[in-house]
């Protein structure tokens, strides 16, 4: 259980209190030097602040990936005269948000933030199946996250972070809802169907189809390229704003779905993509002091289990150095 000190709580309420304030539009110049102030005042303040703005975007993240097809156009606002004086709402979401962030603990910082979005989490190093009520399965790559929606209308999972399988139980019977995967900014729809979604960030992630076939659409018209596509067996494409929907060809799904069978496979794979997934699976971080050795090629087959063992033989093919320090590994 969190307990926080009466000078911690103090903090976390100012915190709270400033984040909604930020959230409600822009500060006044007086505010901005009140807020500037306080942050000059303690060294934990902007901490406190940051990790109360992050829960506060982490409570609506619900209505960030909102589907395709429950988006309805916005009203344009005229410009108002933005008062000084704070409206009760204001105050009553501070309230709120000091219990949710005083519960947590900001010092816990992005995990307990995941945990407030998240129906199932990974932890690192951890791959788990997770099965839901209409009979499909989810295996969860490490540190992934997904948020679970079923409605009457559609069978929705939110793909928060990391990778997922899908293997989705079919529209047969009484169960005619489409199931939809949710994801940096766009869908995918099963057609009857066994596929992997990849999140690489808030804006950009991958989809390949292991079985039948998947629908991929943005929310949003993209800059150029697609808006949607419909990816076969044995097909892969990487969506984001700026290129849509773009095939990627010679990708090979298997290959970037080893994890599942406690491998992870890396064909003239860059040295620095390689230290990016060890340290999505290895306790601690590796960390790359020259930025010319990243651009060395590795291939090989690597255990899950085994990772330290794998990280050695590693270093000395590349005829590297290693120093291991306490939660750090560098390589030079």
């Amino acid at each position: 259980m969190n307990s926080q000190g009466p000078q911690q709580h103090s903090i976390t309420e100012a915190a709270a209190e400033w984040a909604v304030r930020l959230h409600a539009g822009a500060l006044t110049e007086q505010e901005q030097a009140e807020l500037q102030h306080w942050i000059a005042c303690d060294s934990r303040h902007e901490a406190a602040l940051r990790f109360a703005e992050q829960t506060w975007a982490a409570l609506g993240e619900v209505y960030k990936d909102e589907p395709v097809h429950r988006q309805h156009p916005v009203a344009a606002t005229l410009p108002v005269r933005r008062s000084k004086r704070r409206r009760p709402w204001q105050r009553a979401a501070a309230v709120a948000l000091v219990v949710v962030v005083a519960g947590v603990g900001w010092v816990r910082g992005p995990d307990a933030l995941l945990r407030l979005q998240a129906d199932y989490v990974t932890q690192k190093g951890e791959v788990r199946t997770v099965h839901l009520a209409d009979g499909s399965t989810v295996e969860l790559d490490s540190s992934s996250a997904i948020r679970l929606d079923y409605d009457g209308v559609q069978r929705r999972v939110s793909l928060i972070q990391g990778s997922a399988i899908f293997d989705v139980a079919p529209r047969v019977g009484p169960e005619t809802r489409p199931f939809v995967v949710q994801s940096a900014g766009a869908q995918t729809r099963a057609l009857g169907t066994r596929f992997v979604v990849t999140r690489e960030d808030d804006r950009q992630a991958w989809v390949g189809v292991l079985q039948h076939s998947v629908e991929v659409s943005m929310q949003a018209p993209p800059r150029q390229g697609p808006a949607e596509r419909v990816l076969k067996e044995g097909q892969a494409a990487r969506y984001n704003p700026q290129e849509g929907v773009a095939p990627l060809d010679q990708f090979d799904v298997e290959r970037a779905t080893s994890w599942r069978r406690g491998v992870l496979i890396f064909d003239r794979l860059p040295l620095a993509k390689v230290v990016e997934q060890l340290n999505r699976y290895r306790p601690g971080r590796v960390v790359l002091t020259d930025a010319a050795l990243g651009e060395r090629e590795v291939s090989g087959v690597f255990r899950l289990d085994m990772l330290d063992t794998a990280l050695g033989t590693l270093t000395q093919e590349l005829q590297v150095q290693r120093l291991d320090l306490a939660g750090f590994s560098l390589i030079y």
